[in-house]
């Protein structure tokens, strides 16, 4: 189980460096979404929150290659996880399977730390 989680960790990290550095940089070519997801997407542009969501994307993704402050850096791509997997099922359900994928990644990942979340989970 650790070389999964291990595994898990650096394709969490990979896949989050990458698309928030696409998010800042646009090399991926990619087009505008539609519908209320264009209009949601939209507004989080015209007010530069993108910026902000972006590089909570990238710093933690660099913490889980750099195998630095994992608990940490999970913890904050665990609300993104979330954040992502509810803008599927409810506005863009055409890409949930990535966003379930991403989901099984992060708690693979978590596996090896759970340790970290235990108090979390007390009374």
């Amino acid at each position: 189980m650790k070389i999964a989680s291990t595994i898990a960790r650096y394709l969490l990290g990979f896949i989050f460096l990458t698309f928030g550095l696409n998010g800042l940089l646009h090399f991926i070519p990619m087009p505008p979404p539609a519908g209320i997801v264009g209009q949601f997407l939209g507004a989080i542009v015209v007010s530069r929150l993108y910026i902000v969501l972006f590089l909570m994307q990238i710093v933690p993704a660099l913490l889980l290659l750099a195998n630095r402050y994992v608990p940490l850096a999970l913890t904050i791509l665990g609300a993104i996880v979330f954040n992502i997997v509810c803008i599927h099922i409810f506005m863009a359900p055409a890409g949930l399977p990535l966003a379930l994928l991403v989901t099984i990644l992060w708690f693979l990942a978590a596996w090896s730390v759970r340790s970290s979340f235990a108090p979390f989970l007390q009374r």
